[in-house]
């Protein structure tokens, strides 16, 4: 008999943001010319071709590719995923996991072609951000997934995520993990450059100290985002975040690139420039730090970067798991869903990448586990955590466009 599962509140105020808000991780546009314009194209109408689904090979096929972030897994010593590991063990399905998603518009370019006609795009399922699963579904690219076979699934998505009016089963985008967006500095480095301990503000990235040894990440939602945050704009309110007032944003930002202070721009190889030294401080992923102390770390110095809270509030977002039109092994991708839903796989997967789960009663079994790491706010937050946290507020197709575009010149040196 299965054991009934408290449900966390808190998770499941989290999460209802995240859908009221339809929240975004990374959205990067650098070094992708054209990208933006291609997306917003492609947002304006659905594909004029009806896309079929491929015949699910997954009887005879006991394998599938995962296309997914970096920082985004648990991992040993050795370099090996135990979760998946396990899965593999469990199930006899081999998983080709692949860290092909640097940002979001970067992914969508290089896949975008096959996506729309329907195409195999090499991976069987993939964890774009929010927004950009909620494109792809609008645009008939994805496969709609049976929720018969992820019984853990509908058992344990938390209350928050369900009742999404275009997708009411939670049948083409499922979550796979959430965060926030905040600064991340190497904590010697910071000391010694500017006396203080950590950061506090957004400004405190603009000191003169750090001259050139900043990092912004390229996703237009949080770097944005946290800059509109610290110019006293609410994000998650039109009448707040106005035109004017994002472009206010754009013109500071604009403004630490073309002085020098900024080092670059860049999606999840941000973390490259921390832990090489070319920069001090970042616009940063919460869990992400977790990962390079943990690569980076020492018996002496353990935790040699910092991931901090600016006073005036962080982002926060999601990603979600989807199966492309084009993908053969669909219901080997359900069984991998059902195998990360089980409360006991999402509470050791979330112990160690530090982000915030969707599965109700991880937060429980991670207590028996690690006492200390289940009051960790970066993974299990309380009232008090997210109401500092906010969602960049939805965008109409036209300010998509406008808003992109206008990120993108920026990004270019336009």
């Amino acid at each position: 008999m299965k054991r009934g599962l408290p449900q966390d509140p808190m998770l499941a105020q989290l999460v209802q943001m995240a859908r009221q808000h339809q929240i975004s991780r990374r959205a990067a546009l650098a070094g992708v010319g054209g990208t933006a314009a291609a997306l917003s194209l492609a947002s304006c109408a659905a594909a004029e071709e009806t896309v079929v689904a491929a015949t699910d090979l997954s009887d005879s096929e006991k394998v599938l590719v995962w296309h997914n972030w970096s920082a985004y897994m648990d991992e040993d010593d050795d370099g090996n995923y135990p979760t998946l590991l396990r899965f593999q063990e469990q199930s006899g399905i081999t998983v080709d996991y692949r860290i092909e998603i640097d940002d979001n518009d970067t992914w969508y370019a290089k896949v975008k072609d096959q996506l729309e006609l329907g195409q195999d795009i090499g991976a069987d399922v993939a964890c774009p951000t929010t927004w950009m699963a909620a494109r792809l579904r609008g645009l008939g690219y994805l496969q709609p997934l049976d929720n018969a076979n992820m019984p853990n699934k509908v058992a344990n998505l938390a209350p928050g995520y369900q009742g999404n009016p275009d997708d009411p089963d939670r049948v083409y985008s499922i979550p796979w993990q959430g965060g926030f967006a905040g600064i991340g500095y190497n904590k010697q480095a910071y000391k010694e450059a500017t006396g203080k301990d950590a950061p506090a503000t957004m400004s405190d990235l603009w000191a003169a100290e750090l001259m050139g040894r900043v990092g912004l990440l390229s996703e237009m939602r949080d770097t944005v985002g946290l800059v509109l945050l610290s110019q006293g704009i609410d994000i998650t309110s039109a009448d707040s975040l106005t035109e004017d007032a994002f472009n206010l944003a754009l013109d500071e930002i604009k403004a630490q690139i073309d002085s020098g202070q900024v080092y670059n721009v860049r999606g999840n190889s941000y973390l490259d420039d921390l832990t090489t030294g070319n920069i001090i401080a970042a616009t940063a992923w919460s869990g992400d730090i977790t990962l390079i102390n943990f690569e980076s770390g020492t018996d002496e110095n353990p935790d040699p970067f910092g991931f901090v809270f600016p006073e005036s509030g962080v982002t926060l977002w999601a990603d979600e798991f989807v199966v492309p039109m084009g993908a053969t092994h669909k219901r080997n991708v359900e069984a991998l869903i059902e195998y990360y839903y089980d409360p006991v796989n999402a509470a050791e997967l979330a112990l160690w990448v530090n982000y915030i789960t969707p599965v109700v009663g991880a937060k429980e079994i991670a207590a028996e586990e690690d006492p200390e790491l289940a009051e960790n706010q970066l993974i299990f937050p309380n009232a008090d955590t997210l109401a500092k946290s906010h969602s960049f507020r939805s965008l109409t197709g036209p300010e998509e466009q406008r808003f992109s575009a206008a990120w993108q010149n920026l990004l270019l040196g336009s």
